[in-house]
């Protein structure tokens, strides 16, 4: 299919765009390039630098690239900005994704792919986290993904549109070649922020929380490899076909790992000591948070090529060891 690919330029959106291309697919990317890179994109790879504010000029897109089928990864994701900067959030996570819906049943294209998250469910009563578990979203952040997925609802009811809503855990790794992976800037994902410890780029690594109730102290965390996640979005594209059709999947292992086992195969693989700095708990940061993806490998047939930290960690030093300062430099 022709797949248009918003947020394509980002880290997991760029990843995708590799997995749809190997799975004989034809991406599109349409990236107003705030957060994410030009060079991600694959190469031959159409591109279009527009804000979703713009409805006339994504529906032009939609039209003239005959798009059949839209991904949507380009949400703002930092929880802390999000209670800080809430407008900015609202703006972008749920109004931007509105210009494009509505630009979408302009040009007659009902098929739709979102990137959800876990943090639509809050700080969960019972684990591991099921797609039935209560939504109760703790920041702003949570609180947008949620919104847009009862938006896609409504829309789903009342103009036909088919679509699936992937909630992540923590997605994680790079590329298996080593040609792209994950570069944000602030960066504040543990693997990246471990890999600048180890190798110099950062003194220390901060460490938020070391009293918890788990068996190291520290918080666990479902790590799931990006094109593990790309995988699962690709494989849903026959359910889409009947309209009005809703979808929700959880994305993880279902393999809980602490922080202190992610900083070890951090160490491990880079063969170098971490200095750690021990602070206090960050506010809102659950014990701990895992997926049960069943309902994902039982309907779509999805399998996890990378099910544990250090298979994860060897493909992410594989990329940041070659580009220590990201994109293009």
């Amino acid at each position: 299919m022709n797949v248009l690919v918003v947020g394509g330029a980002g880290y997991i959106g760029s990843h995708c765009v590799r997995q749809l291309i190997a799975a004989g697919h034809r991406p599109v990317v349409l990236d107003n390039l705030a957060y994410g890179h030009r060079a991600a994109v694959a190469p031959g790879v159409a591109f279009h630098e527009l804000s979703l504010g713009d409805e006339a000029a994504v529906e032009r897109v939609l039209r003239t690239e005959q798009i059949e089928l839209v991904m949507h990864f380009a949400a703002y994701c930092y929880v802390g900005e999000s209670v800080t900067d809430p407008l900015k959030y609202y703006f972008n996570n749920e109004v931007a994704t509105l210009h494009l819906l509505r630009a979408m049943l302009a040009a007659g294209v009902k098929k739709f792919v979102f990137s959800s998250t876990c943090a639509t469910y809050g700080v969960p009563a019972t684990l591991p986290i099921t797609e039935l578990s209560p939504q109760a979203p703790i920041n702003p952040y949570g609180q947008t993904k949620l919104d847009v997925e009862n938006a896609l609802k409504a829309v789903a009811h009342a103009h036909g549109l088919s679509f699936a809503a992937f909630r992540y855990f923590n997605a994680a790794g790079a590329s298996e070649d080593g040609v792209i992976g994950e570069d944000h800037s602030p960066e504040t994902h543990l693997i990246p922020l471990a890999f600048d410890a180890a190798t110099g780029r950062r003194p220390q690594l901060e460490i938020f929380g070391t009293d918890y109730p788990t068996p190291d102290g520290t918080c666990l965390r479902d790590y799931v490899h990006v094109d593990d996640l790309s995988r699962a979005h690709i494989a849903v594209f026959p359910k889409l076909s009947a309209p009005g059709t809703a979808l929700f999947y959880n994305l993880g292992t279902g393999r809980p790992t602490s922080n202190r086992e992610v900083i070890r195969a951090v160490e491990k693989v880079t063969g170098r000591k971490i200095k750690m700095i021990e602070s206090p708990r960050r506010p809102g940061d659950p014990p701990a948070l895992y997926a049960d993806s069943t309902k994902a490998q039982r309907e779509l047939g999805w399998t996890i090529k990378f099910p544990d930290i250090d298979s994860i960690v060897a493909t992410a030093w594989k990329w940041h060891s070659a580009h220590q300062t990201g994109y293009g430099r």
